[in-house]
């Protein structure tokens, strides 16, 4: 098929990595995998942060100026067979993909839509009504988690909805060279919020086993790197090694030469650096929380901790370190778990299963 593709919040194009630009173009390459031909139908952003009723008026002109060119473009050279939007909720609605699959006939797919009814106040419960006439809409809504495809059809009963669970590039995680078992990694990006959070139970949990031989790594960078690196400043010299921000390659290296994955992941929609981390061989700490049991199989890839519970999450990193067996389990199942069933080539099949039930192909 020919698909139209579109990424609500971020296009797969910019230039800043994000784990939604990652995704839109993991959903890409596995659309491709699977034989179809995938084309960036428009670049354009319809995100905004803050409920901004002069920007969003302006947003939505923008947006009938892109449907405007695509249906003239459309007219000459023929409509795809099938519109994609990536990620459509409250901040980043789709204001092109719904009216032209309308006007021109197509099939109509979002993946991971959410909806939020806290979010039904002022400029919000607008944009939600729009993302909620989108789901309706859809011939099939792909859901990546279960929070998320139970808030969808609470919201938009009528929805058409599947579920394909977050996967990775499994490129590069092929061998697993000998690792320091004391070595703790985690990958973020450095901001205010969910992240910031983060960072900050990570430090107080460590600062309560700072009795045991480990050290850190940590890769990421971003506005809130000045508040982080003070987060950490009580340790001793060496513990923490600052890498900023690196290409995928230098980050597989890193996870690589490490013993475990320590991230509390406050507020994570589900968090693509978990699977990345246990394609490397990495057992992982977390908390059980929003997305995260999604990727994380507690017990058998990783350890879930109960919600803003520091010691029980000073208590996961510590049993793993002290435990070999256990950890060389969990990394053993960790590796297998993401090899065998969140590969982009077993996403790519999964996908390809579903789209043929899409009505009007």
């Amino acid at each position: 098929m020919r698909i139209a593709f579109h990424a609500t919040m971020k296009p797969p194009t910019h230039s800043v990595p994000s784990g939604d630009r990652q995704m839109a173009r993991l959903l890409i390459g596995a659309l491709e995998r699977g034989g179809h031909c995938v084309e960036l139908a428009s670049a354009l952003s319809t995100y905004q942060r803050d409920p901004d009723r002069d920007r969003f008026a302006r947003i939505e002109t923008q947006a009938a100026q892109e449907a405007a060119r695509l249906a003239t473009l459309w007219r000459r050279e023929g409509a795809p067979d099938l519109w994609f939007t990536y990620h459509p909720y409250y901040k980043a609605p789709d204001l092109i993909g719904p009216g032209l699959a309308d006007a021109f006939g197509i099939a109509y797919v979002t993946a991971e839509a959410s909806y939020s009814r806290r979010r039904n106040t002022g400029l919000w419960a607008r944009t939600q009504m729009l993302v909620a006439r989108s789901v309706g809409r859809a011939a099939l809504n792909i859901c990546f988690t279960r929070r998320d495809r139970e808030g969808l059809a609470d919201a938009v009963p009528e929805a058409v909805l599947d579920l394909l669970p977050p996967f990775i590039d499994i490129t590069g995680f092929s061998a697993k060279p000998a690792a320091d078992p004391r070595r703790l990694v985690c990958v973020a990006m450095m901001r205010s919020g969910d992240k910031l959070a983060s960072y900050g139970m990570l430090a107080e949990a460590l600062g309560r086993i700072d009795h045991l031989p480990w050290s850190l790594s940590v890769v990421g960078d971003g506005p809130a790197r000045a508040e982080v690196t003070a987060l950490f400043a009580g340790f001793a010299p060496g513990r923490i090694a600052w890498h900023g921000r690196l290409e995928s390659s230098a980050v597989a290296d890193i996870l690589a030469g490490a013993g475990i994955y320590v991230w509390p992941g406050c507020g994570e929609a589900y968090g693509l650096a978990y699977l990345e981390a246990q394609a490397a061989g990495l057992p992982v700490v977390a908390q059980h929380v929003a997305g995260v049991p999604e990727v994380v199989v507690n017990g058998r890839t990783g350890l879930l901790t109960p919600p803003d519970d520091v010691e029980a999450f000073a208590s996961a990193i510590e049993r793993l370190l002290t435990h070999e067996r256990e950890r060389i389990a969990m990394a053993d199942a960790a590796r297998c778990f993401v090899h065998e069933e969140r590969s982009l080539e077993a996403a790519s099949v999964r996908l390809n299963a579903m789209l043929p039930k899409v009505p009007a192909l």
